[in-house]
C-alpha cells in the first residue's frame, strides 16, 4: 500500500501542515486512498460542525435577551391596546334605546 507521504499529491507546508491534493474522481491511486480521503473530509465536516456549535453557544445568551425583550414588547403592546377591546365589548346605551324606524 502506498503511504500518503510517498505520493505525488501530498505536500508538507512550510509550517509543517499536511496538504493533500487528492481528487477522488481522478487522482486516487489505490482503494485505500479513497477511504483516507473520505476520513479526511468527514473530519473536516465534524470540525466545522463543532465550530458552528461553539458559535451558537456564544450567541445563545444574546438570543435569550432578544426573546425576552420581544416578549416584553409584545405584552406591552397587548396591554396598551387592552382598553380598545374593553370599550368595544360594552354596548352603547344610546343604540339600545332607539328602535329602527
Amino acid at each position: 500500500m502506498l503511504q500518503c507521504d510517498q505520493c505525488e499529491f501530498y505536500e508538507t507546508g512550510p509550517d509543517g501542515r499536511k496538504i493533500f491534493k487528492c481528487d477522488p474522481f481522478s487522482t486516487i491511486k489505490e482503494p485505500e486512498c479513497l477511504a483516507k480521503w473520505q476520513l479526511l473530509r468527514l473530519d473536516m465536516l465534524v470540525a466545522s460542525y463543532q465550530s458552528m456549535l461553539n458559535w451558537y453557544g456564544k450567541l445563545a445568551p444574546l438570543q435569550d435577551k432578544i426573546f425576552k425583550y420581544v416578549q416584553r414588547e409584545i405584552s406591552d403592546i397587548e396591554d396598551s391596546e387592552g382598553w380598545k377591546a374593553a370599550e368595544d365589548d360594552e354596548p352603547d346605551e344610546d343604540q339600545n334605546d332607539a328602535w329602527p324606524v
